[in-house]
């Protein structure tokens, strides 16, 4: 089956996902994490991309970022693929594939899903057993969204400037929204989007982008009427941050 081109509109965040091929690890010691922060810089500067989320996993990524230009993640994510594969080809001698494929990625509705994607995000390494909370992680943007630490990585997004009229306040509120996990619904429905390339919204947002780009952006609802309007109201409820 022929994929279909992605969602790409300038000004609308997205959420991608790289994996390592066969679920290999990608990043084995500092300084790989080190160099994939690097790179993930320079091509956020390059190619007009403002990445408001990030982790970095043993075997996987995660970016949440709103590209300013139409090529701005195809580019950056060429890019930092591209410079990655040389450097771990070149340090452990190794040729062959490296990533699982394609980056994997859903455009979203800021309002109701922008901050609840960059605590899936930021929680990832939790989920992981990797730590038991996501300030106990160091490849995350956590501690620059919620505690203020530098981070030439992250900018935030006006959703996340609307938290609180200082930045003090702002940190508190975000940091807030850790206190309850994510109900898990809402993790299967960022999951889903994103592995499925559906775009995250109500129905309201997704028709709007139907409109922009003259495509489906949702799956045909199934089951029959009934099902198919439970669907759509569904669709039509914000996501819940408990």
């Amino acid at each position: 089956m022929a994929r279909l081109p992605r969602f790409v509109l300038p000004g609308f965040p997205q959420h991608v996902i790289q994996r390592g091929n066969n679920h290999q690890a990608i990043l084995r010691d500092e300084e790989d994490y080190w160099f994939l922060w690097g790179r993930l810089c320079d091509a956020a500067a390059k190619f007009q991309c403002d990445i408001h989320a990030y982790v970095l996993m043993p075997d996987h990524f995660h970016l949440l970022l709103t590209p300013w230009q139409e090529d701005s993640i195809g580019k950056l994510m060429q890019y930092t693929g591209r410079y990655f594969v040389q450097h771990v080809n070149g340090r452990y001698r190794r040729k062959g594939t490296l990533w699982e494929g394609r980056y994997r990625a859903t455009l979203l509705d800021p309002q109701d899903f922008l901050l609840p994607v960059s605590r899936y995000i930021e929680t990832n390494a939790v989920r992981a057993e990797l730590v038991n909370a996501a300030e106990d992680y160091d490849w995350s943007s956590y501690a620059a969204n919620a505690l203020g630490l530098e981070d030439e990585l992250t900018t935030p997004h006006q959703v996340y400037r609307a938290l609180g009229e200082s930045l003090a306040q702002r940190q508190q509120a975000y940091r807030a929204l850790f206190e309850y996990p994510l109900s898990q619904p809402l993790l299967e429905r960022i999951r889903a989007a994103t592995n499925k390339a559906w775009v995250l919204g109500n129905e309201r947002f997704c028709q709007t982008i139907e409109d922009k780009l003259n495509r489906r952006a949702k799956p045909r609802p199934r089951g029959g009427d009934r099902r198919s309007a439970a669907y759509r109201r569904a669709l039509e409820q914000p996501a819940t941050l408990h």
